[in-house]
């Protein structure tokens, strides 16, 4: 059924921000650093940034979608070492896996699949840029972002930033750091690791730094729409913006965020670290994709919930039962019909209701089923 003319001019709301869009939607979503298999955490951030973009497409909006690979990274290169495997070649392979993974889950293509190393040269470029307004500072062969206003900027407390680098291998005891909040856009590296040429010697970006070169160079100075997990609210999002800010002087960067809530197991975040992955290949031995990509999208996309196999029995349910609904012909006239499917229409324009378009059609069936099955992927 067409989508009416009002139906397509009303914005789309994401994280409790309206999106009113001309024409076209410039989506970014962080990929994923390909040293291991797909695990449902990450197959959460995609089926759900699938969504979006299949709903925004539905009301008749353009949609660029951007997905980069980060295969430049510490924990890649330890994991290509460990296999004794050149660093490349191991990201390719473990790349494929990751990319039969999404189209077994439906997952669209993304419109640009931009690689950090083919981007090391736009990183030095960003480096120079903000080395040039003050923004950084050169150190040892590296080049240092000025970050020490960064955790107040986003509602942390310094403990709390701290920890948070620490983790996330930002080195806040780096004695080359002028502000243990500083990050580096270029790093020096040490011998026998992959380099590059740069002004300031060999090296290699910056994990922070490869994202904004690649946002930017896919963008221009700013975004619709930045998606990823939540586990990268800080420090990646935050220095990510920061430095795309301070390069290019257009605030915000991104219109809207949609950090995907956290998938844990028992209460512990799913991670390789923790031992507690759930690999999208196993469960898609014994269900069907429709029931997958349902299982993560029948809750609130910023919620973190407790992965617990049960529920797949419920969800692989609600699925017959909404092809069910969706083989109903419409009930009364037509523009009861489409009233149903505006309804649908209006709670997944609403943050994504998922939840509140699938008891809507549910219960009316036909043509508000039908859509419901096409923005989500299911068929």
């Amino acid at each position: 059924m067409p989508v009416a003319l009002d139906q397509q001019l009303r914005p789309v709301r994401v994280g409790g921000r309206s999106l009113p869009l001309v024409g076209k939607a410039r989506i970014y979503v962080c990929g994923v650093t390909p040293y291991d298999v797909t695990h449902l955490g990450h197959a959460a951030t995609y089926v759900w940034v699938d969504v979006a973009s299949r709903l925004l497409r539905y009301l008749g909006v353009d949609v660029e979608l951007c997905r980069n690979v980060t295969d430049v990274d510490d924990v890649l290169l330890a994991a290509a070492r460990r296999a004794g495997s050149p660093y490349d070649a191991f990201a390719a392979v473990q790349q494929f896996q990751f990319d039969q993974d999404m189209a077994a889950l439906g997952v669209r293509r993304p419109t640009h699949e931009p690689r950090a190393h083919n981007f090391v040269r736009h990183v030095v470029s960003l480096a120079a840029a903000l080395l040039d307004n003050g923004r950084a500072y050169v150190r040892d062969g590296s080049v240092y972002f000025r970050g020490a206003d960064i955790p107040a900027s986003v509602g942390l407390s310094r403990d709390e930033a701290l920890a948070l680098s620490t983790e996330y291998h930002d080195e806040p005891d780096d004695p080359a750091k002028e502000d243990p909040f500083d990050v580096a856009v270029w790093r020096a590296t040490d011998q026998g690791q992959p380099a590059w040429p740069s002004p300031w010697g060999p090296g290699r970006p910056g994990w922070h730094a490869e994202c904004t070169a690649m946002a930017v160079s896919a963008f221009g100075s700013s975004l619709d729409l930045h998606a990823g997990g939540a586990d990268l609210r800080f420090p990646h999002h935050a220095y990510e913006s920061a430095q795309a800010e301070a390069f290019s002087g257009v605030r915000p960067f991104a219109r809207a965020w949609m950090h995907v809530g956290i998938v844990r197991v028992r209460g512990e975040k799913m991670a390789k670290s923790a031992h507690n992955l759930v690999l999208v290949s196993d469960l898609l031995h014994e269900h069907s994709p429709a029931a997958l990509r349902l299982l993560l999208l029948r809750r609130p996309w910023s919620d973190s919930w407790d992965f617990d196999a049960a529920e797949l029995a419920s969800v692989e349910n609600d699925v017959e039962r909404l092809f069910g609904a969706a083989a109903r012909p419409d009930r009364g006239l037509p523009a009861a019909a489409a009233t149903s499917s505006e309804a649908v229409l209006a709670a997944l324009r609403d943050d994504l209701d998922v939840r509140g378009a699938l008891d809507i059609a549910l219960e009316e069936g036909g043509s508000a089923a039908r859509a419901l099955v096409e923005i989500l992927g299911l068929r």
